[in-house]
């Protein structure tokens, strides 16, 4: 029983930024909601021993490292069956929870592919260093630069005028 306390205790904690993340990254309000859900039932699961072995900050980092997973895996089982659009379609959740700056953000960073979104979101709109995200991610640092060097390029096309957004980030 003081497991599951605890453990809801961390959750209803973190799970709005959690939530934050998954969207930006996804950029679909119920697959952010699946991958929150699906990451912190996956932490649950070894919660007594996460407990154990974390502090705070190290939950915080282990359920990022689980929820960036989580996504990359659904994004590779996913890819064969995706649907190309030319435009973003309007979401009214996004448009009631966000200013005219994120929907634009969002919508570029939708046209992104996963990994390279990841990289962006984690870099900039997370604040983790370029060690950090290769070690959520997997992959070296090298990789993480120039992962984000080509996200940042297709952003600015993808903005055109409007990549002064990109110095907001």
């Amino acid at each position: 029983m003081e497991r599951a306390l605890e453990f809801e205790e961390f959750a209803s904690s973190r799970t709005r930024r959690l939530f934050q993340v998954a969207y930006l990254m996804c950029g679909d309000w119920h697959q952010a909601q699946d991958l929150v859900q699906t990451a912190l039932a996956k932490m649950f699961a070894v919660w007594p021993r996460l407990r154990r072995r974390e502090d705070e900050p190290g939950l915080d980092a282990y359920a990022r490292t689980v929820l960036l997973r989580t996504y990359l895996s659904q994004r590779r089982l996913k890819r064969s069956t995706e649907v190309v659009l030319a435009e973003m379609p309007d979401s009214p959740q996004a448009a009631a929870h966000g200013s005219d700056l994120k929907l634009t953000l969002a919508a570029a960073l939708g046209q992104l592919p996963p990994r390279n979104r990841a990289v962006v979101v984690l870099r900039y709109l997370e604040d983790h260093s370029i060690e950090a995200v290769a070690d959520m991610m997997g992959i070296s640092a090298g990789a993480v630069k120039s992962l984000n060097t080509r996200s940042l390029a297709r952003l600015r096309e993808i903005l055109g005028e409007d990549r002064e957004l990109l110095f907001r980030l």
